[in-house]
């Protein structure tokens, strides 16, 4: 009994988490790393053991975009951490929580080369090199304090991924920490911006006969604020892929998450006052260079250092997106709304539009596969053609973080996981992964994560027989098809033998009753769609 009991450096930092609010943690247990898993059932914590630590890194950033906490990932030494670095990508690219517990080295054995398990030349320096900061502890103390930094750095300023080493025999010392160090804190607000900039961005506003807000990451707790002045002033809202439904996408002003598509883009370029709530304007986000924007370019950014990057501002509001929304609709007082609805619906046809003639077949798949989703579904996608060209497009949705995705990085095999994290931290919402058949092939491992988890979640595949957007680049580079055409295996078949439930459809009607029988039945559900067929099918039946 003492054994499980025993206080180490490993269960004070999992206690100091715990304080925070975290009761589920992702990752797989190790030779090196049982002292991270020690106190989970003793403080009520659940471990989900993924099948691979990528998975794990997916699965906390769902969980995190769900709760608001940060997820966290806990790896072995070396090659498990090494394998965790593609989810840290992800969060630092997409401005995401999310907090990478590991063993290292025993302290005084670093850089040895000596042969020990998982040695590893440099892990701190790897993972330091992706996340916003490494740090290797030499106490307790230093480690517990280290969780608390974490959570400073995500209560006041841009979230990013961080990564907590503890020495192996660190780890497993036990410790005598006072209690009341590992109590949870509270952070100081960031300030509010400046009150004569803030007067400036309000008569622009006030002024403006044509405005437009563009919403990203970093306005997804600020939904209520956003919408106030979005109809004090009557501007349509257009989104970022991170902003996707911070104004609620059935809203008469909201455009969507379509900034990537030409008609929603141009829309903002060629505002009178552009308003840029958290959003660093990026090419993966526009899809082009640069914005350019045409009139006044206010931007509102926790950080400074953000304010003209990659579009320069007249005036530029350092501080939290809800405190400074809530400051400028107190500035502008009561007043008449501009009648932005009827442009926001002429902009909205014409994103629809141009989403058709850029990608006919992946739009029309979409809109049907939009259609039989349940309302309230969370729906995480991939780096997959049927997402990013079609349903983050078409899929209107209520809230943020329904479409668990990553824009910037755009790596494969985050729609699976993502979708299980989610589903943990939101089990009253219908989770649904809409993926391609070479995404899914990162990570059809999870299919068992879902299983032995006795969560629900429902994939579907879109297949299009392998990389069709590799294809396409290489036909546009003079380059004869090479490795993009993949062998398929019977995906139906395969759900099956992981103990879900795989079916395959070949029209919209079988869609729908297929989507209403998963939701029904629950546990891993799988609806294959081969896409050509799907097609042809439609065609047949028009």
């Amino acid at each position: 009994m003492e054994t499980l009991t025993k206080r180490t450096t490993g269960w004070v930092v999992v206690e100091t988490l715990n304080g925070y609010g975290i009761d589920t943690v992702f990752g797989i247990p190790g030779t090196h790393n049982l002292e991270f898993y020690r106190p989970l059932t003793a403080l009520g914590i659940r471990a989900v053991t993924t099948r691979h630590e990528q998975g794990a890194g997916y699965g906390a950033d769902g969980w995190s975009l769900q709760t608001g906490k940060p997820g966290v990932v806990i790896t072995t030494s070396g090659p498990g951490l090494l394998n965790a670095l593609s989810a840290a990508g992800t969060a630092y690219c997409e401005s995401r929580p999310m907090i990478i517990l590991s063993p290292g080295p025993a302290r005084g054995a670093e850089f040895a080369d000596v042969g020990t398990l998982h040695e590893t030349k440099d892990q701190l320096g790897a993972a330091s090199a992706i996340v916003e900061w490494g740090r290797r502890v030499q106490s307790a103390e230093e480690a517990v304090e280290a969780v608390h930094d974490a959570f400073e750095l995500f209560a006041t300023t841009r979230p990013r991924p961080v990564y907590i080493e503890v020495p192996l025999d660190l780890l497993e010392e036990e410790t005598s920490i006072a209690a009341e160090s590992l109590a949870p804190r509270e952070f100081a607000p960031a300030p509010l911006p400046e009150q004569a900039a803030l007067a400036e961005a309000a008569a622009l506003l006030a002024a403006a006969h044509d405005p437009v807000i563009l919403a990203g990451g970093g306005s997804r707790g600020a939904t209520a604020e956003l919408r106030a002045l979005a109809e004090r002033l009557g501007a349509p809202v257009v989104t970022t892929g991170n902003g996707k439904g911070v104004l609620d996408e059935h809203h008469p002003l909201a455009l969507g998450a379509s900034l990537r598509l030409a008609a929603a883009r141009d829309r903002a370029r060629d505002a009178d006052v552009l308003l840029v709530v958290g959003s660093k304007l990026g090419e993966a986000e526009l899809w082009v260079d640069r914005l350019d924007a045409q009139g006044a370019v206010i931007r509102i950014d926790l950080l400074e250092s953000q304010i003209h990057k990659n579009q320069q501002a007249r005036v530029g509001l350092v501080g939290d997106a809800r405190a400074t929304l809530a400051a400028l609709l107190e500035q502008l007082g009561d007043g008449t709304p501009l009648d932005g609805a009827a442009g926001a619906e002429a902009t909205r046809r014409a994103v629809r539009a141009e989403c058709a003639e850029l990608s006919a077949s992946n739009t029309a798949l979409a809109k049907v596969i939009a259609a039989a989703l349940p309302e309230n579904a969370i729906v995480s996608t991939d780096s997959s053609q049927i997402a990013y060209w079609g349903l983050l497009n078409l899929l209107r949705v209520s809230t943020p973080n329904s479409t668990p995705y990553m824009t910037t990085y755009a790596t494969l095999g985050y729609g699976l996981p993502a979708a299980l994290g989610s589903r943990i931290a939101s089990p009253e919402r219908p989770s649904f992964v809409v993926i391609g058949d070479g995404a899914l092939m990162f990570s059809m491992n999870e299919f068992i994560t879902v299983v032995e988890q006795r969560e629900d979640v429902t994939v579907i595949v879109v297949d299009n027989g392998g990389y069709a957007e590799i294809k396409q680049n290489e036909a546009d580079a003079g380059i004869a098809p090479i490795a993009v055409d993949l062998v398929q295996p019977d995906w139906a078949a395969v759900a099956d033998a992981f103990g879900g439930t795989g079916r395959r459809v070949g029209d919209p009607d079988e869609l729908r009753r297929a989507v209403d029988a998963a939701v029904r039945d629950g546990g891993l559900q799988l609806i294959h769609i081969d896409q050509a067929a799907f097609e042809l099918a439609a065609v047949s039946a028009a």
